[in-house]
């Protein structure tokens, strides 16, 4: 299965359903206070880079970085269609995001995932990637429902940019 993944400048019908059902999909995992999903307005705004993957036009996979501080940086909104879960769109999409943030001289990239039994493939995917739990970061508190994962990544010259449309 191959995935086109583009950079979002604006919200699409599609791709606003397929993060509004991120958010649905969230709501058995923890208390509000404790879910961090961005909103789809939210993952417009400067300091964030929102990406989508797409198979024969459709997203299935949404990933973004957010500026946590300068070199620092945060991936948010992970999300593949749960149709097509484990068949590696959700690697593509990571590895695409620790491309783009280390061709852009980011040296460190953390992220915030749930602590549930439903983010165990999230967590693995993530550590098979190189990342380690770390604590809190950014604006984050202590929290049961949250696992905090880190990654230092390779020096920004040794990685060539990943291409978008």
């Amino acid at each position: 299965m191959s995935i086109v993944i583009e950079k979002v400048e604006s919200a699409s019908p599609a791709l606003t359903e397929f993060l509004v059902a991120h958010h649905a999909e969230l709501e058995h995992t923890a208390p509000a206070e404790s879910r961090h999903a961005l909103v789809f307005e939210r993952l417009l705004r400067p300091g964030v880079r929102l990406f989508a993957g797409f198979v024969d036009g459709r997203p299935v996979a949404t990933g973004a970085l957010a500026t946590v501080a300068e070199g620092h940086e945060e991936i948010k909104s992970m999300r593949t269609d749960p149709a097509l879960r484990g068949r590696g769109l959700g690697r593509s999409m990571l590895a695409f995001l620790l491309a783009d943030a280390e061709a852009r001289g980011i040296a460190r990239v953390s992220l915030e995932t749930g602590s549930a039994e439903f983010f165990v493939p999230a967590r693995a995917m993530y550590t098979a990637a190189g990342f380690r739990e770390c604590g809190p970061f950014g604006s984050y508190l202590p929290d049961p429902y949250s696992t905090f994962m880190t990654l230092e990544l390779a020096a920004a010259s040794r990685a060539p940019h990943p291409r978008t449309r």
